[in-house]
C-alpha cells in the first residue's frame, strides 16, 4: 500500500546547470508532494529534452515555478524557514529537525551558490559523506534530503 503525502515542503534549485538533474527532481518532487521553484539563470533552456524525458510524465505540485534570480525570488511570498543544502553546512542532516513548510534550497551543480543565498538561508545543512568525497549528484541529494524531511514531518516510515 502506498502511503498518502500532502504537499507541505518546496524545494529551490538555484541556477541549475544540468537539464536531467531538473528532470530527476521535478520527478522526486512529484512523486513525494514537493512544490518546486527554479532560480534562473539555468545552464539550458526550460523545456529541454533532457529534463523532460528525465522528469517522464510526472507534474510537480502546483506546477514548476520559476524567479528572474535571487532577488526576485526573495521578493515572493513564503511561509515556512528557508534551509540551505550546502558543504559548508553547519549541521548534519540526520541532527537537523524539519518542520512543515519548510523551503529546501539547493545550489548549482559546479559553483553551489553565492554568500547571499547563505546569508538569507535560516539554517545550513550539510548532508554527511565520506571524507574524502566533494558532494552527491544534485538529484540525489534533493531525494535524500526531501525524504527524511518528510520522514520527520509526516511520520513516514
Amino acid at each position: 500500500m502506498r502511503g498518502v503525502m500532502t504537499q507541505t515542503l518546496n524545494v529551490v534549485l538555484y541556477q541549475p546547470e544540468i537539464a536531467g538533474n531538473v528532470g530527476a527532481v521535478m520527478r522526486s518532487c512529484a512523486c513525494f508532494g514537493a512544490g518546486l521553484t527554479l532560480i534562473e539563470p539555468c545552464g539550458f533552456p526550460l523545456g529541454d529534452k533532457r529534463m523532460r524525458r528525465a522528469a517522464m510524465d510526472y507534474k510537480v505540485a502546483g506546477g514548476l515555478q520559476t524567479a528572474q534570480g535571487w532577488d526576485e525570488y526573495l521578493a515572493q511570498p513564503q511561509s515556512g524557514r528557508r534551509v540551505l543544502l550546502t558543504t559548508k553546512g553547519a549541521t548534519p542532516l540526520p541532527e537537523f529537525i524539519f518542520e512543515p513548510g519548510d523551503t529546501l534550497i539547493f545550489g548549482a551543480e559546479g559553483s553551489g551558490v553565492p554568500d547571499v543565498v547563505h546569508e538569507t538561508a535560516d539554517a545550513r545543512v550539510v548532508i554527511p559523506m565520506m571524507a574524502d568525497a566533494r558532494s552527491l549528484n544534485l538529484s540525489n541529494s534533493v531525494a535524500v534530503t526531501l525524504f527524511e524531511a518528510l520522514r520527520q514531518t509526516q511520520n513516514l516510515p
